[in-house]
Parts: C-alpha cells; sequence; structure tokens
C-alpha cells in the first residue's frame, strides 16, 4: 500500500484501481489491516471511490474523526480534485450543471430534464491541462459528489473518459483515465489544514501528457 500521511487519527493512502473503497474482504480498509499488521484496527471510510478509479483517499481511524471528516465533506471544507483524459478536445475551462438520476437495475446514472425526488443536481468545475491526439486531460473539481457524476457528465457532451466501458468507448484498451489527485480538508484532530497530491501512474493514456 501507498501510504502518504499515517497518525493515530488518520491515513492518507492511494486506492489502487480495482480495489472498493468499503470495508469488506478485499476492501481498501482490509487491505491497510493487513499493510499495519493488525487485523482489528478501527478504520473507516469517510469518503468513495468507484472500484475501477485509482488515487488518494483519507480514512478516519475512529469514529469521531469519521464524523468530523463527513462533517467537512458536508459544509464544503474538504475538497477533491481529480484528474480525467477524455475523448475530444474540451474548452479551456468549464462548468457542467445537470440533473442526474440512476438507473438501479442497469446500475447506471444519467442526465435527465425532469426534476423530481430522483433527479439530483450535479455541478462540476474544469481546466483542461493539455490536448494531444484527439485527448484532453482535464482537471476536476466537485461541487456536488453524486455516484458517476463525472463519468455520466463528460459522456452526456461526447467527451467520454478514456477506459472508461460502461459511459464509455468499449474498445479503448486502458483502464478508466479517472484519478483522485488532490486532497485538501482540516485534520480532525489538530485543525491544521492539510493538501495532498499525487500524479496518475506512468501508463497510458496518462503518459502522453506532462504534469
Amino acid at each position: 500500500m501507498d501510504i502518504e500521511y499515517i497518525d493515530r487519527n488518520i491515513i492518507v493512502c492511494v486506492k489502487p484501481s480495482g480495489v472498493c473503497s468499503v470495508d469488506e474482504p478485499g476492501g481498501l480498509p482490509d487491505l491497510l489491516r493487513q499493510e499495519l499488521g493488525n487485523p482489528h484496527a478501527n478504520i473507516r471510510t469517510v469518503h468513495r471511490l468507484d472500484q475501477v478509479v485509482g488515487g488518494l483517499m483519507v480514512l478516519a481511524r475512529s469514529s469521531a474523526m469519521a464524523s468530523n471528516l463527513s462533517e467537512q465533506i458536508r459544509d464544503g471544507r474538504f475538497h477533491k480534485k481529480y484528474l480525467a483524459v477524455v475523448h475530444g478536445c474540451t474548452d479551456d475551462s468549464g462548468t457542467m450543471q445537470d440533473l442526474l438520476a440512476r438507473d438501479e437495475r442497469r446500475r447506471v446514472t444519467y442526465v435527465t430534464n425532469q426534476p423530481g425526488k430522483d433527479a439530483r443536481e450535479a455541478i462540476l468545475n474544469y481546466h483542461t491541462l493539455g490536448r494531444h491526439d484527439g485527448l484532453s486531460l482535464v482537471e476536476i473539481e466537485l461541487v456536488t459528489g453524486r455516484t458517476h457524476q463525472i463519468r455520466c457528465q463528460f459522456s452526456s457532451r461526447h467527451f467520454p473518459l478514456v477506459g472508461d466501458r460502461k459511459y464509455g468507448l468499449p474498445e479503448d484498451e486502458c483502464t478508466i483515465a479517472l484519478w483522485s489527485a488532490e486532497l485538501s480538508f482540516e485534520h480532525p484532530w489538530s485543525g491544521e489544514s492539510l493538501s495532498f497530491r499525487k500524479n496518475p501512474p506512468d501508463l497510458e493514456p496518462w503518459n502522453q501528457f506532462a504534469y
């Protein structure tokens, strides 16, 4: 496990793609307990990444720390930035704002024009960091956190994420090009401002761009 920061209150680590975020056998908390050599360690997930997505996550080491971090997420003091490589040439910057609904039977999120109890507002901001060979590297900051939000919103504008077989092109051969690159929050015990940055691995399609 790639652990970026650890103390008695929190752990900041890199979740490998293909590993689920939640506490189940083989999930990220389980892998961290194995790494620490303590199968009974109290490790709690406070935010999630899709199983296919890798990158930075912070986990709490007590219920009190989990509660504090969850409160920061709710009131906007917890900031996350993602990197993605998408098909097409995006604008230099922009905001995406939609109503998203969820089809639980098909396990997909979709844009809807029909307001209702199942339609939730989704907002993100993005900046284009580079373009190469018909692809764009974008940095994304979520204003809201909806299931599959980034994947759905970019795909609905004909900028599907490279490697996203659910919302994108089935012929893409690489894993999904979505990465949790930056976390900023207040330490739940000391109140210190913390910020962490981690670039994606040097693999396709990430290695077509400079950071």
